[in-house]
């Protein structure tokens, strides 16, 4: 398979991390306050209150703006409503006509040998999914997963967030899913325990548009600089 993408890149961070000094955080709170997105994205990812539980409005000052949902020129030889997720660059793209792509960003597996890549299908769609931790996350962390051994209900605390797309190859689970978070700000990074995570508004929009029986490849993922763990989830 060749895979060919060009992709324009628009925004970038729109406030610099804070110092450690008072006069630091005073600035990243002047800057922040000052912070005004386009009204369309403020729609775009304000509050849900007529879905099964209440999504919160993203605070975008904490979300770089190239992460926020767009359509993009994209050249691939996929046919249009293929999925690809490119993780080094932290965008999912969902293929369109004509050489474009609604392109999405994603928070992606922190630990390359936990990472899923290749090709895969979309056999099962939940909404408002239940979170179990597989038996190797158990052992991994016992501390933080063994009380969720039976499944975490579905909610506004379930780190699968709104909506959650099952990956299966060859008919079987491969235990890794693109699904929402609880913790926008995560967008843009490498987090997880290798699945793919999006903004509760953007899982919404992605699981109302596709159908089980879509395709996703998942390209490879190069090794990043370590970054501060979080909770794993599949």
């Amino acid at each position: 398979m060749i895979l060919t993408r060009r992709i324009l890149l628009l925004g970038a961070p729109l406030f610099l991390a804070s110092c450690a000094t008072g006069g630091g955080r005073r600035n990243a709170n002047l800057q922040q306050a000052a912070f005004t997105p386009d009204p369309y994205y403020v729609s775009l990812y304000g509050g849900i209150e007529d879905d099964r539980f209440p999504v919160q409005a993203v605070n975008l000052a904490k979300v770089p703006p190239k992460y926020w949902r767009r359509e993009v020129p994209y050249e691939t030889a996929e046919q249009p409503g293929t999925i690809v997720v490119d993780p080094n660059q932290r965008f999912l793209y969902l293929v369109q006509e004509n050489g474009r792509a609604i392109r999405y960003g994603v928070g992606v597996g922190k630990t390359e040998a936990f990472n899923f890549q290749g090709e895969a299908t979309i056999s099962r769609k939940a909404e408002w999914p239940r979170w179990t931790p597989t038996p190797d996350m158990i052992r991994r962390d016992p501390e933080l997963n063994e009380p969720y051994r039976n499944g975490m209900p579905g909610g506004v605390d379930n780190p699968l967030g709104a909506r959650a797309l099952y990956l299966y190859r060859d008919g079987r689970d491969t235990l890794y899913r693109l699904h929402g978070t609880t913790n926008p700000a995560t967008i843009g990074t490498k987090v997880s325990s290798g699945c793919v995570r999006l903004m509760n508004q953007d899982i919404i929009d992605l699981y109302n548009r596709v159908p089980t029986g879509t395709k996703v490849i998942v390209l490879p993922s190069a090794p990043a600089p370590e970054e501060a763990p979080l909770p794993d989830m599949v």
